[in-house]
């Protein structure tokens, strides 16, 4: 599994119905609001076998309230 972090810029107001939507496709490891240019942020694990984009766009990018993603692939931990 292939861990990303991805942040959410929620249309205003939509934030809570975005989370809401995030936590119920059960495929996110954490979820936080945030302070700052995003509203969320999600610890995501892909499946290695997967593309990254088209993973997550088949599953997170079409939720409705959404207005930007911020994702950063991680290699490495320590």
């Amino acid at each position: 599994m292939r861990c990303v972090f991805v942040q959410f810029r929620c249309q205003p107001g939509k934030t809570y119905e975005v989370a809401e939507a995030i936590f119920d496709r059960e495929i996110v490891s954490e979820l936080y609001s945030t302070s700052g240019e995003y509203d969320l942020i999600a610890k995501v694990y892909v499946p290695d076998d997967q593309d990254v984009g088209q993973w997550l766009n088949r599953n997170l990018f079409d939720i409705p309230g959404i207005s930007r993603t911020l994702t950063t692939m991680t290699f490495r931990a320590f």
